[in-house]
């Protein structure tokens, strides 16, 4: 008999919907920049469990300029759905402009962000940038609203700092102009991703709406994680960010838990080497192998992380430059196993260090 965890089930939760679009399930996957590409979509569903998937965050004036990179964010296919596209921008007819461009392509849903901590974004005003000003942040986020018949949800967190906790505020506010649905970030953006996060924070935020679903957001690393997120803070559902690139294999567990309370592991050595290689497979046909190969190293680097490969090996697959050279490199680590146990056992579980230093110089 397969392995299984146990976890005391939650309660029974009507299905999650996002206005009238009916989510598959309650765990999201939360936009990361750098790693939320379809690619990464595609196996993470074909694993199971995702109830909505988000790309990586994307300027709404470089998708009206046409800028390619900005548009191959927002590259999607027939089995990506329910998607939903995250758009930053702090003027009102980019940012709307932009929601009727995505309408019109036919995307599910569109999130604005407002937690990104990033300079370059909250320099221009966008991002968590857009917690300091209220009244011209509600009124942008209402006037996305009106402009297309989709359902839009806000991201945002706590407030800018610890002196302005604004959140409340914000998610009363974005209830009474449309907004379907809130994730919220339970840290200030000076925290960064320093510190622990809030779910008093998030919890006032479920206590501040009446009727739309609160998503519970940040250091949800395995099914424990979300019990104490949804016990703490009242939430209606969860996205998991750094979590998901660390086992892909989080929401079947999760669905699995809230459906029998058991789940199974995660991938093993070999699951997780197959996987690699599929999301590898599909950056190629969307990409071509030269650019794959380039921008595959970071994803690449925590999935041998997570399998437990030696340095000397995960610095060979790091100096791949060709095809045949990463192949080589995976042959051998595929060859070797994992630096301690077995190719078929479990894995330790992993977790991705999340950014420090100064948030200015991210």
């Amino acid at each position: 008999m397969p392995q299984t965890f146990t976890h005391p089930q939650p309660s029974k939760r009507p299905p999650l919907k996002y206005g009238d679009l009916e989510l598959p399930s309650r765990f999201l996957l939360s936009p990361l920049a750098g790693y939320t590409n379809l690619p990464f979509r595609r196996i993470v569903r074909e694993i199971g469990g995702l109830g909505l998937g988000t790309t990586d965050l994307v300027n709404a004036r470089g998708l009206l300029a046409g800028n390619a990179k900005t548009r191959d964010l927002i590259a999607t296919c027939e089995e990506d759905s329910p998607f939903a596209v995250q758009i930053f921008g702090s003027e009102i007819p980019a940012m709307t402009q932009a929601a009727q461009f995505l309408e019109a392509r036919g995307v599910d849903s569109i999130d604005i962000n407002m937690g990104c901590p990033v300079h370059r974004i909250t320099k221009g005003g966008a991002g968590s940038a857009m917690m300091r000003q209220a009244d011209e942040t509600v009124q942008l986020v209402e006037a996305v609203v009106k402009s297309v018949a989709i359902p839009v949800s806000v991201k945002m967190r706590l407030g800018w700092d610890d002196q302005s906790i604004t959140a409340p505020e914000f998610a009363r506010a974005f209830e009474q102009v449309g907004v379907v649905a809130i994730a919220i970030h339970g840290r200030t953006r000076e925290q960064g991703f320093s510190g622990q996060v809030s779910r008093e924070g998030i919890r006032q935020v479920v206590e501040a709406v009446q009727s739309i679903p609160v998503v519970g957001n940040g250091d949800i690393r395995n099914v424990a994680d979300a019990a104490t997120m949804f016990d703490e803070t009242g939430c209606d559902a969860i996205s998991v960010g750094r979590g998901a690139l660390a086992n892909p294999w989080i929401f079947r567990q999760l669905v699995q838990w809230e459906q029998t309370g058991q789940y199974a592991p995660a991938g093993n050595f070999e699951d997780r080497m197959q996987l690699l290689k599929r999301q590898f497979g599909y950056l190629v046909e969307q990409r071509g192998l030269e650019r794959a190969i380039s921008s595959f190293r970071k994803m690449g680097h925590w999935y041998l992380k997570s399998m437990n490969v030696r340095a000397v090996l995960r610095n060979e697959f790091q100096q791949a430059r060709t095809g045949e050279a990463l192949q080589a490199a995976l042959d051998r680590i595929s060859e070797a196993g994992p630096a301690m146990g077995t190719k078929t056992g479990e894995l330790p579980e992993y977790h991705i260090p999340v950014p420090s230093g100064p948030i200015a110089n991210w």
